[in-house]
Order: structure tokens, then C-alpha cells, then sequence
């Protein structure tokens, strides 16, 4: 070993705390370590505890950092209205407010409480399509919100 490397740490080493945490990018599940240093994350490492991934992460769960540090990382709510050439910065109680009376109207001009003189109580004009960076808990959740808005058209892809 050089002089040099025989003084490096590894950045684990400085964190003041370390979350257990999974990888988003698919369904597997892959279970993270994510070393946290005066707020910052520092590091992201498979977690060996694991029994699914045994401390193991592929290409993108050992990128997965950059989700978080990358300066390009969008932080805001961006928006572009019907026509228009550029992005505008909204506020999130104003995104979700346009969210809110989108789904009301939509589900309003849809709705559909007989059909064929069978009682249905549902719509047509909204439907959800998960990913598979949704864990079980969330496409449950997701299942249950879109039910109670009468969307029979529920699909998601955890099924990996």
C-alpha cells in the first residue's frame, strides 16, 4: 500500500448515521444502507442483512445515490399549460388543488351510475397505471384511492 491509501477511510466510516432504506428503481427490493453525514447523504450500499439481495445492489440501485445529490435533481413542481413553449415553478398547494379539481371534473363528466339498467358506480374517464418501483404497501394504498374514486381500470407492474 502507498502512504496515501494506507490513510484513506472509507466515507461509512464518518457518517452520523446510517438508514435502512430500499432501492427504488424495480420491485425486487433490494435493501440499502444509506450513510447520512450532517444531513447530506454520503453513501449508498446494499444492505447484507438482506435475504433478498445479501448486501448485493446492481448497476442502477448502486447509482442510486445521484437520486438524491444530483444537481439536476428536479425539486420543484413544474408545469406547462396547454400551448405553451415553457415550463412555469408552481407551488404544491396550488399543483395539488389543479390535481383535485381535475380528477373532480373528470370523474363528474364520466361517472357512470347504471349501465344497461345494472347498477355500476364507476368511471371510465380515470385510470391508474403503477410501476414497478412501487412497493406493496404503496400500490395497495394507490388500489384503494382509485377504487374509491369508481376507476375499475387498476393495473400495476409489481408483479416482477
Amino acid at each position: 500500500m502507498s502512504r496515501r491509501s494506507d490513510t484513506l477511510e472509507p466515507r461509512t466510516v464518518e457518517a452520523d448515521k446510517v438508514v435502512d432504506s430500499v432501492c427504488p428503481y424495480c420491485a425486487v427490493g433490494c435493501a440499502q444502507k444509506v450513510f447520512v453525514k450532517d444531513g447530506k447523504v454520503t453513501q449508498i450500499e446494499g444492505n447484507p442483512a438482506s435475504p433478498i439481495s445479501r448486501g448485493r445492489l446492481c448497476p442502477k440501485g448502486s447509482a442510486s445515490k445521484q437520486l438524491v445529490t444530483s444537481p439536476t435533481r428536479v425539486t420543484k413542481v413544474r408545469y406547462r399549460r396547454p400551448y405553451a413553449t415553457e415550463w412555469e415553478d408552481l407551488d404544491l398547494e396550488t399543483a395539488v388543488d389543479m390535481i383535485a379539481d381535475r380528477v373532480i371534473k373528470t370523474r363528474r363528466q364520466f361517472w357512470q351510475e347504471e349501465t344497461d339498467g345494472k347498477r355500476t358506480r364507476r368511471t371510465l374517464g380515470i385510470a391508474s397505471l403503477g410501476g414497478a418501483t412501487l412497493d406493496n404497501e404503496e400500490n395497495y394504498l394507490m388500489k384503494k384511492l382509485y377504487t374509491a374514486m369508481g376507476a375499475i381500470q387498476i393495473e400495476n407492474q409489481a408483479r416482477i
